[in-house]
């Protein structure tokens, strides 16, 4: 069976490297963090935003007992403000939308209006053969129409420059499924904001 968080950590994996920077623009627990802590090394750099101090406790304690390098920011703030505190060009971002597992706060997820501010600086913020992974929930109704925005948003980008693809498991409408965003070798480089 098709295990689609292996399959985000392969396609990270062909894009992401050792001394690059990534962000994890969902922190929840720390998995994606500590993966791309892990990718990029000692002499990378990953910025990991939620808006939950429990967030940044639980992946704070995840990357100490796990042995992270040193190579980590964690922000206590919504990823849509990503450009306030990440000044450079990015290589890779992972979104595992929707709440943080085992909060208990299922009330408390990522909300349309600052997803899509967050994917489209994401996108701009992203190099040539850069790579973003937006995992979307629809089991519950914000995580569903988040899904949908973000399809049709997706479906209007130039194909020469960006690669949005979908990957879903078809016999199950409820399941969790995400987007593969590849930005081509041949993009302009990003102009980020020196404010």
């Amino acid at each position: 069976m098709v295990d689609l968080k292996e399959l985000h950590k392969q396609f990270v994996l062909a894009h992401l490297g050792e001394g690059e920077v990534a962000v994890d623009f969902t922190m929840g627990n720390g998995n994606d963090t500590l993966f791309l802590s892990r990718t990029v090394g000692e002499q990378g750099r990953v910025y990991a935003f939620d808006i939950q101090e429990e967030a940044l406790k639980s992946t704070r304690d995840r990357l100490t007992a796990e042995n992270a390098p040193e190579n980590y920011t964690l922000i206590c703030a919504s990823h849509h403000r990503v450009r306030e505190f990440v000044r450079e060009p990015i290589k890779a971002g992972m979104f595992n939308l929707g709440y943080l597992p085992g909060s208990g706060r299922k009330g408390v997820t990522t909300l349309r209006q600052t997803t899509m501010a967050a994917v489209e600086a994401a996108i701009e913020m992203l190099l040539p053969d850069g790579v973003l992974i937006v995992a979307i929930y629809p089991g519950h109704e914000e995580g569903e129409l988040e899904g949908e925005m973000l399809r049709e948003y997706f479906s209007t980008l130039s194909r020469y420059q960006i690669c949005p693809s979908l990957f879903r498991i078809l016999n199950s409408p409820t399941s969790p499924y995400f987007f593969l965003v590849e930005k081509s070798a041949k993009a302009p480089m990003p102009t980020l904001s020196t404010e």
